[in-house]
C-alpha cells in the first residue's frame, strides 16, 4: 500500500476514502522547508496546502537524499507555495483544485464588498461595545453599491464569478484588467493598463493567482490611482498587495476602505492594519464552506488516486 501524507486534516468523508486506499499520515501544522524536504523522501504521495514550503530549496535538499514522492495533490487552487518547475525537474507531478471553490470565493468577495461599503464591521464593533445611541440621519454612512463601477484585476474563473454577480445582481458596469482577452456571457470592458482599472472603478477586486509575476502587483502607485471614494478588496493572495503601501493609503484616508481575506505573511496580520477602522479583515475564509472544502479534498485525493493508478491527473498544473 502506497504511503500518503496529508499535511493538515481534511473533511472526514474524504479522509476515510484516503485511508481505504493509502497508508495515511495526517499532519497538523504547515511544513517548513526542511520538513517538506523530509516528506518528499519518506512518502509516495503528499496532499499539501497553503503554508507548506515546497520551494526549490526543499526539492534540492530532498534530491540529495533521494525523492520518493511522485505527486503533490494540492488542496487549493493557488499553488504559489509549490515551486512547480522544481517539482517537475525532480519528477514530481503537481495538481490543484480549480472550479470547485469558485462560487464560495466569489461569494466571500461580495461579503467583503458589502461589509466594507456599508461599514458593517464598524457598526458591529460599535454595537457590541455599547456605543450605539440609536438611529440618526447621519450615523455611520456608507457607500451605495448598486450601479457603481466594478473593477476586476484578474478575470479568471473567480474574477468572472465576482463580476457576474456584480452585473446581474447589482447592475454594475464592469471593467477589468487581464493579460489575455476573455470571452464572457455578460458585458465587461477590458482596459489596457492596471492603473486604468484602479482609476475608473468604484470597487476594485483582486483575483489574480499568487506567484507568476504577481507579487507586489498592487503597489503604492496602483493604490494612488484609485478614487478617494474607492474601495479595495483582495481575495487573491496576500503577497499580491504591498501591504505597507495599503496600510499607509488607508491610514491617510486616500481611499474609502478595504476588505481583505488574505495577508502578506499569514497568519500574521500587522497591528497597524488591525487598528484601522476603515477596513474589514477576515481570516482567509474564501473557500471556507463545508461543501467546498469537501469538494476540494475530494478533487485533491482523486488526483492522487489517478496518479497511483497510472492515469493522467484530472487537474494537473
Amino acid at each position: 500500500m502506497k504511503t500518503l501524507l496529508i499535511t493538515r486534516s481534511i473533511a472526514q468523508p474524504v479522509l476515510d476514502q484516503a485511508r481505504a486506499v493509502f497508508d495515511v499520515t495526517v499532519g497538523s501544522a504547515p511544513l517548513t522547508q526542511d520538513q517538506a524536504a523530509d516528506a518528499l523522501t519518506r512518502f509516495d504521495a503528499i496532499l499539501p496546502t497553503l503554508g507548506d514550503t515546497f520551494d526549490a530549496g526543499a526539492f534540492a535538499a530532498a534530491q540529495a537524499h533521494g525523492i520518493r514522492c511522485g505527486v503533490l495533490g494540492n488542496f487549493g487552487v493557488g499553488y504559489n507555495h509549490i515551486d512547480v518547475a522544481a517539482a517537475r525537474a525532480a519528477g514530481v507531478v503537481v495538481s490543484n483544485t480549480p472550479d470547485v471553490l469558485t462560487d464560495a470565493t466569489a461569494d466571500l468577495g461580495w461579503t467583503l464588498i458589502l461589509a466594507t461599503a456599508r461599514r458593517a464591521g464598524e457598526g458591529e464593533r460599535m454595537l457590541r461595545a455599547g456605543q450605539w445611541g440609536g438611529f440618526g440621519p447621519k450615523g455611520t454612512l456608507g457607500t451605495h453599491v448598486t450601479g457603481k463601477v466594478l473593477g476586476i484585476v484578474g478575470m479568471g474563473r473567480i474574477g468572472q464569478a465576482v463580476a457576474r454577480r456584480g452585473h446581474f445582481g447589482f447592475g454594475m458596469p464592469v471593467v477589468y484588467y487581464n493579460r489575455s482577452v476573455k470571452a464572457m456571457d455578460f458585458p465587461a470592458r477590458q482596459v489596457p493598463h492596471l492603473h486604468d482599472v484602479m482609476a475608473q472603478a468604484d470597487f476594485v477586486v483582486v483575483t489574480v493567482p499568487g506567484g507568476a509575476g504577481n507579487t507586489g502587483l498592487i503597489d503604492a502607485a496602483a493604490l494612488a490611482a484609485m478614487k478617494p471614494t474607492g474601495i479595495f478588496v483582495n481575495i487573491a493572495r496576500g503577497e499580491v498587495v504591498d501591504e505597507a503601501a495599503l496600510i499607509d493609503t488607508l491610514a491617510a484616508g486616500r481611499i474609502a476602505g478595504a476588505g481583505l481575506d488574505v495577508y502578506e505573511k499569514e497568519p500574521f496580520v500587522p497591528p497597524a492594519l488591525i487598528a484601522l477602522e476603515n477596513c474589514v479583515l477576515l481570516p482567509h475564509l474564501g473557500s471556507a464552506t463545508v461543501e467546498t472544502r469537501i469538494a476540494m479534498g475530494q478533487l485533491a485525493l482523486d488526483n492522487i488516486i489517478a496518479w497511483s493508478q497510472g492515469r493522467a491527473l484530472l487537474t494537473e498544473v
